[in-house]
């Protein structure tokens, strides 16, 4: 497969995904495919169920009706080749409070077969160098949120999912962000994200997954 067709087909594709929670139609028949490159970014109102599409797409939750495919192959039957390509990051930190910030990197970075060694130096990349000691429940939403999200810089899945990755950050925290998630995409790797927030992107730079609340099945 040469470049141009590598660029072209899907790190991700969802099939005709219906999801049903509580006898509540949240969606049904959505597809959508990620590219390398790709910035997507799901919106809707509260309870339209953005978070369950993630969940979905990261194989944490089954869909109603349909699949979602990781190279042409139901992430269901190619769950460990799959779970080795994706970085997910929920809504929660996360982050447990008895151990301290890079215990906390550490353990999380070593879940993920990533290099819990480097923890002190990723912890400096999300400006939480001086803060290595301290324990979790003494930090912030917000330092607390920068610990979970320190994974970016050392993940090396070509998918990234994230739950609200701004929830909690400051102004340069975000743009940061903004800079890492760029860099990603332009190297080839793509990212699924939910934010309520305006991303400062070009307008052609982000695609849009939209859903709308349903009231009735």
């Amino acid at each position: 497969m040469n470049s141009t067709e590598s660029l072209n087909q899907p790190l991700l594709e969802a099939n005709n995904l219906t999801c049903i929670r509580e006898d509540r139609v949240l969606f049904e028949s959505l597809n959508m495919q990620a590219l390398p490159g790709d910035i997507i970014q799901v919106e809707g109102p509260n309870g339209s169920g953005k978070t369950s599409l993630l969940r979905i797409l990261a194989g944490l939750s089954r869909p109603y009706e349909g699949d979602v495919l990781f190279n042409k192959t139901s992430i269901g039957k190619a769950h460990e080749d799959y779970h080795q390509n994706l970085l997910y990051l929920g809504h929660l930190p996360g982050v447990k409070g008895e151990m301290t910030a890079q215990e906390n990197l550490e353990f999380n970075l070593s879940l993920h077969g990533m290099a819990p060694e480097n923890a002190e130096k990723t912890l400096a990349e999300v400006n939480l160098l001086g803060f290595e000691d301290a324990l979790a429940s003494h930090l912030s939403a917000g330092q607390h949120r920068r610990i979970a999200l320190a994974k970016l810089w050392q993940s090396k899945a070509p998918i990234w999912i994230l739950d609200e990755p701004f929830t909690a950050i400051d102004k340069l925290g975000v743009k940061n962000l903004e800079a890492k998630f760029l860099q990603h995409a332009n190297n080839g790797g793509c990212v699924i994200l939910t934010t309520h927030q305006d991303l400062s992107f070009p307008e052609n730079r982000v695609k849009k997954v939209t859903l709308q609340y349903r009231f009735f099945k």
